[in-house]
């Protein structure tokens, strides 16, 4: 059997998230200590080279927003802990930045291949881009990866979090492009009756019956 072919598939949306045991910059973290908030894991392909270095920058300028709604970072490659440690003092020197969420050394590549993070065809031993959003119940909510040589857009995941939390405060959905404060869509009828319903009520928000957006103030 290939390496292809042994790698697990990732954990499906809706799913439970994959229980991990990982040595991070903060200590031992298992995805235990997590339960109750979101969070946000990452895959990042090695210390010391330039894209990963942008996307630390921008988690630590988005980590006060994020945990501002309750959800942390955790971001891991297949370095050692001692490297780990020697990026982030490196980071925080050049770019006058506070990298205040653990990274984690999976260098056995556990957590990757459970996550699904590697991609051989690309790197035979180092993951990907690779983002989980995990909710408070530790359900996997939303996954996306991105090849070595693209970094990954922080602000869409702080906005797909956002987007996740309003779902479920409000039983809602949320338009393309949507973001915060702005207008959301309100679950299509079940019945015609309903939908008869809906186009009577009517109103600018609802030009059809499948098709309505409220405020979320």
């Amino acid at each position: 059997m290939s390496d292809i072919e042994a790698l697990p598939c990732p954990p499906r949306l809706g799913e439970p998230a994959p229980d991990f045991e990982i040595e991070t910059t903060q200590g031992i973290l298992r995805l235990e200590d997590f339960r109750g908030s979101w969070l946000v894991l990452f895959s990042h392909p090695a210390d010391f080279t330039p894209v990963c270095a942008t996307e630390i920058i921008a988690f630590a300028g988005a980590r006060e927003t994020l945990r501002a709604s309750g959800c942390e970072l955790l971001g891991l490659s297949v370095d050692s802990i001692f490297s780990h440690i020697a990026w982030v003092r490196s980071l925080e020197s050049r770019f006058s930045v506070t990298v205040d969420f653990p990274l984690g050394a999976d260098t056995t590549g556990m957590v990757a291949r459970r996550y699904g993070m590697r991609m051989p065809a690309e790197s035979p031993n180092e993951p990907s881009r690779v983002t989980f959003v995990i909710d408070d119940r530790q359900i996997v909510r939303a996954h996306l990866a991105y090849p070595m040589t693209t970094g990954r857009n922080v602000d869409e995941i702080v906005r797909l979090v956002a987007a996740l939390q309003t779902t479920d405060a409000r039983g809602v959905a949320t338009p393309a492009g949507w973001k915060p404060g702005e207008a959301v869509l309100v679950p299509p009828p079940r019945t015609k009756a309903m939908a008869e319903e809906r186009v009577k009520a009517g109103g600018p928000g609802c030009p059809d019956w499948y098709f309505c957006k409220k405020e979320t103030a």
